[in-house]
């Protein structure tokens, strides 16, 4: 598409929950010595409900208070929430809730915690990287998601809800930001009321930011990849001609030009942020999405409404695939993504004993590799060094048909059970070429895969009065299965099964102190079958091939989380504490010395047939935490609020082989950020210094592949706000 558009249960207890109140996200003057939070509503169970009142472990943060955390793209959510990880190695980001999500950048495996923007599933591969801008709130719903989101959402699902227009004023803000590393920004919004029934909303936002990086050896096509140039618009129309019709129409176009993913080897002595290299550096996404969203309510409550999306993309990237200056390891890759897809929901009132909502989705996604357009350059193997060129290109074709329906009944006025299914209809397709030119090699695969299946979830929540709420339930996710990429020196290693979830979880809610303080505190435990892995090929370790382990695979844990607002004083904390554990799986470690077999239920271990059973889920750390103060003080006519924001990420594993001396173990990292902001008391102006990762702490966010990526260092600036 060219320019087309995350201790002991004691300790646990005594923390908070991190729901927010859904508020407007364009900055506005905070409340005078608020006294009692407001409500916290979630909608992605397709109504509006109170989250203090409902059977999921969620998080909902306000587009201000992404703002004032410091989060702008999907990698800082885990430094604001618990049991958040998100790994950038590339355009694709490995986005993890509770261990589970996605820990390779592939297009053949699906995601585990599923975005969704304005109601749309976005692209599950990749183009993660979309900046948060003009956002009214983002919802974060943690565990298989299996009756809403449906596959890919095995971990949780993330719900991203952007600002609609409306017909009450013209009204809007604009930011201007400059930052270290010559970081500069400007974001802004206008919403304008045609008439009584017909409203505009233009937002946009434009960055640029010089590398972190130094070359220290060699070159590249630009002198110092990393440099990021990023530009989005948005359009929105809402036309509500009765009350009973509204009519939404959204479209984002992005051109995400990162300036490429540097890289240094795991064995690697130079800093983090030194880079060797002879190859190309290049990261560009290129997409568009509109998103029409129709609803109208029936006389007798009933609303209908359709959601329908459509997303088109293209991803670049140019990288140096060793980080050395010596040999010649390259890739050269650039993929096209179409999805379409259509949603319809019927839901009743929510005013009676019984409430529903019944649901059909359809998708259709289409990957495609042109000619000539994904090349990498390696060595075949470590015992078959031969330097060659291999080549992909074809399309792989993949759809999605879903009915699901969720009922609620209060069986008292106390308790009140839930039960939700999906079924769904999952196919995968494969036409592609694989071939090595020198060696006059080449294969063809035209496989195809069909799967059905039933995910769904059964809650019986409690009442215990107006500020306790307890739940408990047992649900199901699943990750469709699929196809391998043909492997051009052996047989092709076929289709890999999909991935199953059952999850027991029970949860309380509270509201204390009079509205002061709300806390949630939840238990999970999941057992996984059929769990995917991404291992190096036995016959062709460079070539990554996707598996199943046979065992049972078992994550459990505990999350607590809290608000609370005590006049000028306004806090925010979560902690998670998990056990992940492989199921018994045998794999070849591909770094290692290849020889004799390795049967995946068998074995034989040796020392590069590895059983890698009761090892810990890839980037799963054991505990995670995180806690924002800040307090308000009159000033000069005005307010000045300081507010510091600190996550503790414990160490993780970056393979399942959780080898040391291969680089795999990844050390905990304590950020900080923090943040000055002056309102004078008219509110039309907000002043703010700004710092993200103060005390610079240099950490790799991610390695693949025997290569480490760093992690951003600190960046400080200043941001201005005018609204109107």
């Amino acid at each position: 598409m060219g320019r087309n558009i995350l201790l002991s249960t004691s300790a646990i207890a005594l923390l908070w929950c991190g729901a927010a109140q859904a508020q407007d996200a364009t900055p506005q003057p905070q409340q005078d010595e608020a006294t009692s939070l407001g409500e916290v509503v979630i909608t992605a169970e397709r109504r509006t409900q109170n989250l203090q009142e409902t059977p999921v472990a969620a998080a909902v943060l306000t587009g201000e208070q992404l703002a004032s955390k410091g989060v702008s793209t999907v990698e800082q959510l885990q430094f604001s929430m618990p049991s958040v990880t998100v790994q950038n190695s590339g355009q694709g980001n490995s986005f993890n809730v509770r261990g589970i999500g996605k820990t390779e950048n592939s297009s053949s495996i699906g995601v585990g915690v599923i975005t969704y923007r304005d109601g749309v599933a976005v692209f599950p591969a990749y183009f993660q990287n979309e900046p948060f801008f003009d956002i009214a709130s983002l919802e974060l719903l943690r565990g298989p998601q299996g009756t809403f989101a449906g596959q890919n959402a095995t971990g949780g699902a993330v719900f991203i809800n952007q600002r609609n227009p409306d017909l009450d004023s013209v009204n809007g803000y604009i930011t201007g930001q400059l930052g270290s590393y010559d970081h500069l920004r400007l974001q802004g919004a206008i919403n304008v009321p045609l008439n009584d029934t017909l409203a505009v909303r233009l937002a946009f936002n434009n960055e640029s930011r010089d590398s972190f990086y130094n070359v220290i050896q060699g070159g590249s096509t630009i002198a110092t990849p990393g440099d990021v140039q990023n530009e989005s618009y948005r359009a929105s129309v809402l036309w509500q001609p009765t009350d009973a019709l509204r009519v939404l129409w959204k479209t984002d176009y992005n051109h995400i030009d990162l300036g490429g993913y540097p890289t240094t080897p795991v064995t690697s002595t130079d800093s983090l942020f030194n880079i060797r290299t002879n190859g190309p550096a290049r990261a560009v996404d290129e997409t568009l999405r509109s998103v029409l969203n129709i609803s109208y309510q029936f006389d007798n409550g009933l609303t209908f409404r359709s959601i329908t999306g459509y997303q088109d993309g293209t991803t670049s990237v140019r990288a140096d695939t060793d980080g050395t200056a010596t040999l010649p390891f390259t890739s050269n890759i650039k993929a096209d993504q179409r999805l379409w897809s259509q949603e319809f929901n019927l839901i009743s009132p929510d005013t009676g004993r019984l409430s529903w909502v019944l649901g059909a989705y359809y998708q259709d996604d289409l990957i495609t590799f042109p000619p000539g357009q994904f090349t990498t350059t390696q060595y075949l193997s470590p015992t078959l060094p031969i330097l060659v060129a291999l080549t992909l290109q074809g399309e792989n074709p993949k759809t999605t048909a879903a009915a699901f329906g969720q009922v609620s009944y209060d069986l008292t006025d106390r308790f009140e059970l839930q039960v939700g299914a999906r079924y769904s209809r999952m196919t995968v397709e494969n036409d592609a070429v694989s071939a090595i030119a020198a060696l006059g090699l080449a294969i063809a695969q035209n496989d195809r895969v069909e799967e059905d299946k039933v995910t769904g979830k059964i809650a019986l929540n409690y009442t215990l009065d107006d500020n306790n709420f307890l739940y408990g339930f047992v649900a199901t996710g699943y990750k469709a299965g699929g196809l391998n990429g043909p492997n051009i020196l052996g047989l092709p290693p076929g289709p890999f099964q999909g991935e199953e979830v059952t999850d027991f979880e029970a949860g309380w809610k509270a509201t204390h102190f009079g509205g002061r303080l709300r806390t949630q505190i939840g238990g999970y435990y999941n057992i996984y079958e059929n769990f995917q892995v991404i291992i190096g090929d036995p016959t062709v370790p460079t070539i990554t091939t996707i598996a199943n382990v046979l065992g049972e695979t078992k994550i459990y844990g505990l999350e607590a989380s809290a608000q609370g607002r005590f006049g000028a004083l306004g806090f925010d904390a979560g902690i998670s504490v998990s056990h992940s554990e492989l199921g018994t799986f045998f794999a070849v470690d591909p770094r290692g010395t290849l020889s004799g077999g390795c049967n995946p239920a068998t074995g034989p271990a040796s020392a590069n047939c590895i059983n890698v059973g009761g090892n810990a889920q890839t980037y799963a750390p054991e505990l995670t935490f995180n806690l924002g103060v800040e307090y308000d003080f009159n000033v000069g006519g005005g307010r000045l609020t300081p507010r510091v924001d600190y996550s503790h990420i414990s160490d993780t594993w970056g393979t399942i082989f959780a080898n040391t001396a291969r680089g795999d173990h990844l050390e905990a990292r304590d950020i900080v950020n923090a943040q000055l902001t002056y309102e004078p008391d008219n509110g039309d102006w907000r002043f703010q210094a700004y710092g993200t990762n103060v005390f610079d702490e240099h950490y790799i966010g991610a390695v693949k592949a025997g290569q480490r990526y760093a992690a951003p260092p600190r960046q400080y600036g200043v941001r201005v706000t005018r609204s109107f």
